[in-house]
């Protein structure tokens, strides 16, 4: 009987600790986030927040600000949308509006939204911001480097978005558009989670 119950705390423990929105071929457990295929789905979502790993070093030139750098690490103890993009791309059009609304709408709850932007030249990309009324700050990165970052993260995924939770653990990524009905639900809950 005794072993039996061992057993099953056992199994409890593990299930408790593979809690993620899609399982244990999403992301591999290890200290750094390393994404994995996801099986075919486009949302994904990585619960409890214990489950989550970390992202240093998304960096590099920042488009809005001539000679800087823009970086997650900006943005200490916030929720971060880091949105990949390009203005060559169909669907940012519509998002970055989503996106710019909800810079605009949530700064005031602790979330930031911050770009990447792939494949591009550097004046489409600032023409592009620059006709839609962006604010927030995209690091251009024509070559994707700092899309290594994100360990097995597809990079031929344009629009994608990566949603960091206050520690800059990956919480959730989409592997398509996104829009603000989609995101607010999401980052509230990360807004209410305590800080680390």
């Amino acid at each position: 009987m005794r072993r039996l119950a061992c057993l099953l705390a056992a199994l409890l423990a593990a299930v408790v600790l593979a809690g993620c929105g899609v399982g244990a071929d999403a992301v591999e457990r290890n200290q750094e986030f390393v994404f994995v295929a996801p099986g075919g789905q486009t949302a994904i979502t990585y619960d409890p927040p214990e489950s989550r790993r970390p992202v240093s070093g998304i960096e590099g030139e920042s488009l809005l600000r001539p000679d800087a750098i823009a970086a997650l690490a900006d943005y200490p103890g916030r929720v971060v949308v880091v949105n990949i993009w390009g203005s060559w791309c169909g669907p940012c059009r519509e998002e970055v509006l989503d996106l710019q609304a909800v810079a605009d709408q949530m700064a005031d709850s602790g979330v930031a939204v911050l770009g990447i932007d792939v494949k591009d030249e550097r004046h489409s990309a600032a023409d592009f911001l620059t006709a839609r009324g962006v604010r927030y700050d995209s690091i251009f990165d024509p070559a994707g480097r700092s899309l290594l970052r994100l360990h097995g993260f597809p990079r031929n995924v344009v629009p994608s978005t990566v949603v960091f939770d206050k520690q800059h653990r990956v919480a959730a990524v989409f592997l398509a558009q996104v829009s603000q009905v989609q995101l607010r639900p999401l980052l509230d809950r990360l807004v209410a989670e305590p800080a680390a």
